[in-house]
């Protein structure tokens, strides 16, 4: 019987990897991993798998025995669930950035509300319309808001706590309003003594040793969960059996070992695009693993892209940059044939199949444990997250320029056209022509894979819809014109996912920076309770985007802002058409 190995791929039951030429590499990784018992030490927390100095290592394996502690928490928390539908709430809704908000918003995309549960929202915008709108369609009294961050002082999330508890207290008065307010948080966290100060009606405190985009599995991930009727039970049972599985990487199961080493063997090799295809019913996954991913490997001048939600081409529209990753539900048969032409064309692919909705479960663990073999591959800390303050620094300092002088220390436009303005480093004729004259700085084609250029949307704009489905063309029409891969986030939430690779990878990234016009700005209220305001969301957000643009070029990355008018889906069209 030949081994399925020496012809480059592997089938078994539940997965699929072809790797072609860089199958015996990867091989080899595997190999090392066993005989230096990588397994065995990461579950002993030995920081020297990644790094010889402690630095921020050791106390960051928390992750690793979520599944199995936090069964000891179902209980406190069905009894919380069970008390909040006895009170009448219906709603909830969860304010946080990346990691204590993105497991929450794919356990509600992915399973919906069950019967008598609350209708769970989140909220991870600072764009003034985007609040209004889950403003509008909020009754306070029967709207429980979720706190979450494991500092306690993200900006974002406090500004936004700060507003609807003004909100709320205006609808119901100062005696009850504290009871429609959780906090989820690390101990001793500033929010910690907020939440205790305004009486907030539960605290949860999670353990401080579980970094935030690795926290799925803990309260950050399933108290949400229990508020939409999940059960708890089933979520930790498929983390516990993926977890058991990571301990034999070359002759057992370890799926997680394999797509770990997959990425970092590949990474090296210049193929350091993680393309994930994933069926609809398990899409909204797809943001989760970016942040994962983006975070955890950008940094030290390395970096693993994520590509998420990006349209399938045929295999001739890609360069050869790409990892694929092929995340299939049982039955479904969406991508089936695109992917089946990207294998028979020898692309490098690994497919994960599921059972049903629930196995995306233990998904979070196996991407968790991949994405930290990943890192000892390509030598970096997957644990820290060095360039991350940088924007939040320069933002910061830019929100200090506006309450001391009234307005923000914005440059004028290079040149402005058909209403749109632009910030570049050269006049041209049309906003169209900036942006092809930007997108010509890229490495495409036949450029060595280690070289090759990426494109980023950063868009600053309210998250509509309409917004995201001209966001996508755009990126379709870049893609498919310069052969790239193109991201989009919004901001400020990707500065929380994506942002630490933009500045801490090898600065291959050409970054398209939307910001635009908005009809009506809302006050941050200076504290809870108080009405009194220095600064708005309006202003806020704009602080963020120039603080990002000044961190990125101050990192060496080549950066045009676009500053759209009010109507911001026809603006983009015209960029799109631009590029036919």
């Amino acid at each position: 019987m030949h081994d399925a190995r020496l012809f480059g791929m592997q089938k078994v039951l539940g997965y699929f990897m072809g790797f072609g030429k860089f199958q015996k590499t990867i091989d080899q990784a595997l190999l090392q991993i066993k005989e230096k018992k990588i397994f065995d030490r990461i579950w002993a927390h030995d920081h020297t798998v990644w790094k010889d100095d402690l630095s921020e290592i050791g106390n960051c394996l928390g992750w690793l025995h979520s599944p199995e502690v936090m069964v000891g928490a179902i209980g406190q928390i069905t009894a919380f669930v069970d008390e909040i539908r006895t009170a009448g709430y219906t709603r909830a809704l969860l304010l946080g950035m990346g990691g204590s908000c993105l497991a929450a918003e794919v356990f509600r995309k992915t399973f919906d509300v069950k019967d008598g549960f609350l209708d769970l929202a989140v909220l991870d915008s600072t764009d003034p319309e985007a609040i209004l709108k889950k403003t509008e369609r909020l009754d306070p009294s029967r709207t429980l808001f979720l706190i979450s961050t494991k500092s306690g002082g993200t900006i974002e999330t406090i500004s936004l706590m700060k507003y609807f508890y003004n909100k709320t207290l205006e609808a119901i008065g100062e005696e009850t309003v504290g009871d429609h307010f959780i906090a989820i948080t690390d101990p001793a966290s500033s929010l910690e003594t907020m939440a205790t100060q305004l009486q907030f009606r539960k605290i949860f405190l999670n353990d401080p040793n579980i970094g935030g985009r690795y926290s799925a599995l803990s309260y950050f991930g399933l108290v949400p969960a229990a508020l939409i009727g999940m059960d708890l039970n089933s979520i930790l049972c498929r983390a516990s059996k993926m977890a058991e599985t990571c301990n034999y990487p070359v002759h057992g199961d370890n799926t997680a070992a394999r797509l770990g080493a997959a990425m970092g063997v590949l990474a090296m090799a210049g193929r350091n695009r993680v393309t994930t295809i994933i069926s609809p019913p398990l899409s909204h996954f797809g943001a989760w693993v970016e942040q994962l991913i983006a975070e955890s490997t950008g940094k030290d001048g390395k970096g693993i892209l994520p590509v998420v939600n990006e349209a399938v081409l045929p295999p001739d529209k890609y360069g050869n940059d790409r990892l694929f990753v092929y995340l299939r539900l049982k039955n479904d048969r969406t991508f089936d044939e695109k992917v089946q032409a990207l294998k028979d064309d020898g692309k490098p692919i690994i497919q994960l199949d599921l059972r049903d909705t629930y196995d995306l479960c233990g998904e979070f663990f196996r991407w968790e444990m991949a994405v930290a073999i990943a890192g000892m591959l390509i030598g970096i800390n997957p644990f820290d997250q060095p360039n991350v303050e940088s924007a939040k620094i320069l933002a910061s300092e830019m929100v200090t320029t506006y309450q001391t002088k009234g307005m923000l220390p914005e440059s004028m436009p290079t040149f402005v056209s058909e209403g749109i303005a632009v910030y570049t480093d050269y006049v041209s004729d049309s906003v169209g022509e900036a942006l092809k004259k930007f997108l010509s700085q890229a490495k495409p084609g036949k450029e060595r894979a280690s070289s090759r250029s990426y494109v980023v949307l950063q868009a600053y704009v309210n998250p509509t819809p309409k917004n995201n489905a001209a966001l996508q063309g755009l990126r379709n029409k870049i893609q498919q014109t310069y052969r790239l891969a193109v991201t989009v986030g919004y901001g400020p939430r990707f500065l929380h996912s994506t942002g630490q690779l933009h500045k801490g990878d090898a600065g291959h990234g050409l970054f398209i920076q939307f910001t635009s016009e908005i009809d009506k700005d809302l006050p941050i209220p200076d504290r809870p309770g108080e009405n009194t305001s220095l600064i708005t969301f309006g202003v806020l957000k704009s602080a963020q985007a120039l603080g990002d643009r000044q961190a990125l070029l101050d990192a060496g990355r080549r950066v045009i802002r676009f500053h759209l008018g009010t109507d911001i889906s026809s603006d983009l069209k015209k960029l799109a058409d631009a590029l036919a």
